[in-house]
């Protein structure tokens, strides 16, 4: 890159084909698409279809007619998920070497039973209960990486320092730091990847999100707190750290933020009964 060059603004969506998109996918994909245009940047889609077993191809199809239809154009291909899967299994077997990871037989009755009836409350972390160690090894496992267990990651051996993110978005506008007590105590041996995936989200996201160039993450505030473990994946695997945007939740009536059931709330449904994407950004706020 030339002196005084300035870094392209790259931004995704990047939505799951496991039920209609809601009013709440419509405002990030068009805040995102929004802001890339306005920075003179590059918009991508990306399809999240690791978990076949509920992801559709007519849903995908009507994620890509959706968007299309709210006036967003993609700048490249869609990129699907599902075709990295052996840079996920790389940057597996390239932890396990490290050992960083482990094998977990834990069910979710297993961990809920381990956790018992604590006198101050569970903790919870971006994915639930912190997980308790019970299948944590005092030692690092050695020999080929499992095919056949859920793998966490061993945040006592992970986390050896502070690591930080950018963080743009209303709620949060600042430098976040996460410490290595943090990671153990309110984040715990998140799974890296799945028996039925063989991979995981946390994994999955940031390697991809560095595959296409992404510099820019904007998606919603429910994620927040997952970011801290996408952090720590790129140090660990040696990727770049996009600048993050959590942004707002669409919300229902009763202030409930919206889910892939609520389909009240599809964009299927508001286009059937005439709406336009402006009548779409009005809803969102946009």
């Amino acid at each position: 890159m030339a002196c005084g060059a300035k870094l392209t603004f790259v931004t995704r969506f990047a939505p799951s084909p496991t039920g209609p998109l809601h009013l709440g996918h419509a405002y990030s994909a068009l805040l995102a698409h929004d802001m890339a245009r306005a920075a003179g940047g590059r918009f991508l889609l990306r399809i999240e279809d690791i978990d076949r077993a509920r992801c559709r191809p007519e849903w995908e199809a009507q994620v890509l007619d959706d968007l299309t239809w709210l006036g967003i154009r993609w700048d490249a291909p869609p990129l699907r998920q599902s075709a990295r899967l052996p840079a996920h299994a790389a940057a597996l077997d390239d932890l396990w070497a490290r050992g960083l990871l482990y094998p977990c037989t834990c069910t979710r009755r297993d961990i809920d039973l381990a956790l018992g009836a604590p006198q101050e409350g569970v903790p919870l972390g971006p994915d639930g209960p912190v997980y308790p160690g019970t299948c944590r090894p005092a030692q690092a496992p050695r020999g080929p990486r499992p095919q056949d267990s859920h793998l966490r990651l061993n945040m006592r051996r992970a986390a050896t320092g502070p690591c930080r993110f950018t963080e743009t978005g209303p709620a949060h506008a600042r430098p976040v730091e996460t410490t290595p007590q943090d990671y153990a105590a309110r984040i715990g041996d998140v799974v890296l990847a799945r028996r039925d995936f063989g991979t995981s989200y946390h994994l999955s996201v940031v390697l991809d999100d560095a595959a296409q160039g992404v510099t820019h993450v904007i998606r919603g505030a429910d994620l927040f707190e997952a970011t801290r473990i996408h952090a720590l994946l790129q140090r660990l695997l040696g990727l770049p750290a996009p600048v993050y945007h959590h942004h707002r939740l669409i919300r229902d009536d009763a202030g409930k933020r919206l889910a892939k059931r609520d389909d009240a709330r599809a964009l299927a449904k508001y286009r059937a009964e005439g709406a336009t994407p402006e009548d779409i950004r009005r809803m969102t706020g946009l």
